[in-house]
């Protein structure tokens, strides 16, 4: 390799390498000062009240992304993954009404639909019958078991990350990510999905 090839990249590299350090202090300052404020307001409210309203916040911003994905967001970022966080995240009445009778027919209808009326099964269709599948067919284990234990959580916390570090590189970087006015809905949505797991580990090793 020619030596001044050999210099513009370790260059690049080395900018690419302090920009990262630089998103991950930025990152870590905004992390503990969302920790001092939820502090500040678990005071009066309790850890378990405080974490269903992340809960909620994370399943409904999952849901956003994912009708945001079916539309016009146009991200390389694998999407598909906010199935299974909302299948973990979805609150246990949601989650009863569509594993029983009702999940049932919806899921036979799809099922059908997709076979024998393809013209008719639209693409936006798919994830949502994906779910109400997954949600449907899942085992005991996985669903009254795995949901409210450390493994739902990590599961979540998992794809959390990802997206979140996806999207910020895709935005260039953690301040872009905020500043650039069509994707700040976006980012909070993809922060909550990261605040959400973070904040139910803790109250559970507390």
């Amino acid at each position: 390799m020619p030596p001044y090839l050999a210099m513009k990249t370790d260059s690049v590299s080395e900018a690419a390498q302090a920009l990262m350090q630089s998103d991950l202090r930025e990152l870590g300052v905004a992390a503990r000062k969302l920790a001092n404020h939820a502090m500040a307001l678990d005071g009066g409210l309790g850890l378990g009240f405080l974490g269903s309203i992340f809960k909620w916040l994370a399943f409904f911003a999952a849901v956003y992304l994912l009708i945001l994905d079916r539309t016009n967001w146009k991200t390389n970022m694998l999407t598909g993954l906010l199935i299974p966080y909302i299948f973990f995240t979805l609150p246990g009445v949601l989650f009863n009404l569509v594993r029983g009778e009702i999940g049932c027919w919806i899921a036979f209808i799809a099922v059908i639909l997709r076979l024998f009326f393809p013209q008719h099964f639209r693409d936006y269709l798919e994830m949502p019958a994906a779910l109400i599948l997954l949600t449907v067919v899942a085992p005991s284990l996985i669903a009254d078991t795995f949901r409210n234990d450390f493994v739902g959580v990590g599961i979540c916390l998992v794809i959390g990350c990802y997206l979140l570090q996806e999207h910020i590189r895709a935005s260039g970087g953690f301040k872009e990510a905020f500043s650039k006015a069509n994707g700040v809905c976006n980012t909070v949505g993809i922060v909550l999905l990261f605040i959400y797991p973070v904040w139910a580990l803790v109250t559970m090793i507390l």
